[in-house]
């Protein structure tokens, strides 16, 4: 899944950020997030849905730079990841009437 420019754009904004300087690193840290997520068991329906987006941003929040508050950033981020690896609708986990045919 690619990360389109609305998502660059809202983690631009999280960090108030005007100028495309370091819009490659953007783009890489978003990627890195929805790896992420998939690797928890997350299916990211679209770079778009509200939830998947704040989680992304909040990745990249976390390791953009050196942020001051690193420690309730990466509590909030995997926190996010936590509820939505255990939401239905955003895993890929079979029921137990899948297994049961």
């Amino acid at each position: 899944m690619t990360v389109d420019a609305n998502l660059i754009a809202a983690a631009k904004l999280a960090r108030r950020m005007k100028s495309n300087e370091f819009d490659e690193q953007v783009k890489d840290l978003l990627d890195a997030a929805l790896l992420d997520l998939g690797v928890a068991g997350v299916v990211v329906p679209a770079e778009s849905d509200p939830l998947v987006k704040q989680a992304a941003v909040t990745y990249f929040l976390l390791h953009f730079g050196d942020p001051e508050n690193a420690d309730r950033l990466e509590r909030s981020y995997n926190e996010q990841k936590a509820q939505l690896s255990t939401c239905t609708g955003y895993t890929n986990w079979l029921e137990e009437s899948d297994l049961n045919g």
